[in-house]
């Protein structure tokens, strides 16, 4: 099966699970709301119908059914990030499992299983930190942008099976790049595999633009630089000095930085004429409302929008995956079951009202099925000192802003560069950063709920 950089051209063994309680995340308790988790779920009547035919399509859901798991798949990224940090190196990964009603949080050390099912959450004792998987995982990525593995298409730590996953297709090829990265075969779990990943590249996420009026990609989220306006997309879609072209080939903007391969984004920088929106192209079924850029949870539901193919959805896999493709090795992409075709590279990965990464490549298509995988937001914002475009993103900063308090005194400041979930203090009060972004005067935490909230 053939896997694509899509640009169209004019323990299992060893480790102990222990699973304690089942608590659905409709009982969570002592946690973070949706609302506290950085963004709420829209009420049913507000979702994007496109959004919700697609969910309906894709993952057999119907409304009610759609906003109920949203709201789950919200609380359990809250609740998953405060036992990452409360579990420090014990933590072994979250996931949800039971079609998104359980949120599973393994730890290496039976003595936290209270805290975690305090938190509404079961319990899993297993036998490699992340940390640990992380660390050969990056060994393994390492070695691969010195030469990209032959017959190695990609690899990634899998939470639910508390392993580092290699799929290659010969397993002769897999002990190879073990022993040259160092790895021990003990945390490694082999897969044999017949994909051949490439790059999907044939002011709006999903919406087509064209590179030097020739290739199409997709944009991925409206931006902002200051008061530059500008989109995320993937890196394989052009280089720096590409200039771009939108609907009617109209003059667009031109590529600002980009990074492929290693990493899969780049941004474009947009001339007055395009107003940047803080909307995913439904086509034609109703746009969907960006609020935020919060990671979900392994296992949570995730929607595509693309040019070439519009909305389609699935779940995530795996985060932090590395995948080989004929131009060299992406590593920290997001696996998902979602499909994707030539055309739809660089487009919007949405989860809810959450962005979450743009598209970078994969294998199979959208009339049989396949794996898709995306590179995240966040990064690519912190990469290029850019702000996400959200519902409340003010899109310049205010000219009276609210007055602050007499020296208010904490640890926030214009100038500085601070990435989602950071924490600062201001005028008292602590706050914690919902997109990375970096400050400008009179863009104090009080006066911008869209990139601080209070805690």
């Amino acid at each position: 099966m053939e896997t694509t950089v899509l640009r169209r051209r004019a323990f299992a063994a060893g480790a102990a699970a222990v699973a304690v309680g089942a608590l659905a995340l409709a009982g969570l308790t002592g946690v973070a709301s949706a609302d506290q988790a950085g963004g709420a779920v829209p009420a049913a009547d507000r979702l994007s119908p496109g959004l919700i035919e697609a969910m309906s399509r894709d993952l057999g859901l119907d409304a009610d059914e759609a906003r109920t798991r949203l709201a789950e798949e919200n609380r359990a990224a809250a609740v998953a990030a405060a036992l990452e940090k409360s579990l420090g190196a014990d933590f072994a990964g979250a996931r949800l499992s039971d079609g998104a009603a359980v949120l599973v949080v393994a730890t290496t050390d039976r003595v936290h299983v209270g805290r975690i099912t305090a938190a509404g959450a079961r319990a899993e004792v297993v036998g490699h930190s992340l940390d640990r998987l992380e660390s050969a995982k990056a060994a393994l990525d390492a070695v691969a942008l010195e030469k990209a593995p032959k017959d190695v298409p990609s690899w990634y730590v899998d939470v639910r099976t508390n392993r580092l996953v290699v799929n290659a297709g010969r397993t002769s090829a897999a002990d190879g790049f073990l022993a040259e990265a160092g790895v021990s075969r003990d945390l490694v779990q082999v897969n044999h595999s017949a994909e051949q990943p490439r790059a999907y590249a044939d002011l709006r996420g999903g919406d087509a633009y064209y590179m030097n009026g020739t290739g199409r990609c997709s944009i991925g989220f409206p931006v902002k630089r200051g008061t530059q306006n500008g989109f995320v997309t993937a890196g394989h879609c052009g280089t720096p000095g590409v200039t771009t072209t939108g609907a009617g080939q109209q003059a667009q903007g031109s590529f600002q930085g980009s990074t492929f391969p290693g990493r899969d984004y780049a941004w474009v920088a947009t001339n007055a004429n395009w107003t940047p929106r803080a909307l995913v192209n439904g086509y034609g079924n109703g746009d969907v409302t960006v609020t935020g850029s919060t990671q979900a949870v392994v296992g949570s539901s995730v929607c595509r929008s693309g040019s070439t193919t519009g909305w389609h959805c699935g779940t995530i896999q795996q985060h932090g995956s590395s995948v080989t493709y004929p131009e060299g090795t992406i590593s920290g992409v997001t696996r998902t079951s979602v499909c994707a075709e030539p055309g739809d590279s660089g487009g919007s990965f949405i989860s809810g009202s959450q962005a979450q990464g743009v598209t970078s490549g994969g294998s199979g298509n959208c009339s049989q099925g396949g794996t898709t995988y995306y590179q995240p937001v966040n990064p690519a914002l912190a990469a290029y000192g850019l702000t996400l475009v959200t519902s409340g993103t003010p899109t310049d900063p205010p000219t009276d802003p609210t007055d602050p308090p007499t020296d208010p005194g904490g640890t926030w400041a214009a100038g500085s560069t601070y990435a989602a979930g950071a924490v600062v203090t201001y005028g008292g009060a602590s706050y914690r950063c919902l997109q990375g972004h970096k400050a400008q005067a009179g863009w104090q935490p009080p006066n911008v709920p869209a990139l601080w909230q209070r805690i």
